[in-house]
């Protein structure tokens, strides 16, 4: 098997790596974007724009994204958030949100396939899918909507 330390080390690398990536002040970084999971990667994976949903997961490396077809570029300006947002600062409803809404469009689903679907698929399924019944009734918000009512 593998040695506790190496997995330790591997732990710790990660979520060093992570730290640099969470930030809007570094752009691009050339090249590397090909192979790496960089700033402009991770703001798409926490983008709720509708292009964006379900896209970047990769940690450090961007390879697997491209591999499973879940890569997308930041090529329009990303509008962080949730596809539903709550209005509670309350740390239980905002842990369990997600769950209730999970419950909530299952119950309403038409069909097994959907129920599952609700269950083990994304939110980009769902609200393709769907519109209305998850993300909210008006499902991801729009950029240009979100930058008219922040503006």
């Amino acid at each position: 098997g593998i040695r506790p330390e190496v997995i330790e080390t591997s732990r710790q690398i990660n979520l060093i790596y992570q730290y640099w990536i969470h930030t809007d002040a570094i752009r691009t970084i050339g090249p590397l974007e090909e192979v790496l999971n960089t700033a402009s990667h991770h703001r798409v994976h926490h983008g709720v724009n509708k292009q964006y949903l379900d896209k970047n997961h990769g940690s450090i490396l961007i390879l697997w994204d491209r591999l499973f077809g879940t890569f997308e570029r930041e090529d329009e300006p990303v509008v962080y958030g949730l596809t539903t947002n709550i209005n509670t600062f309350n740390p239980l409803r905002i842990a369990a949100h997600e769950h209730d809404q999970i419950r909530k469009d299952v119950a309403a689903a038409d069909n097994w396939h959907d129920r599952l679907s609700y269950i083990f698929r994304g939110p980009g399924w769902a609200y393709s899918q769907h519109r209305g019944v998850a993300g909210g009734e008006d499902g991801p918000v729009e950029v240009s909507a979100h930058l008219a009512t922040t503006a």
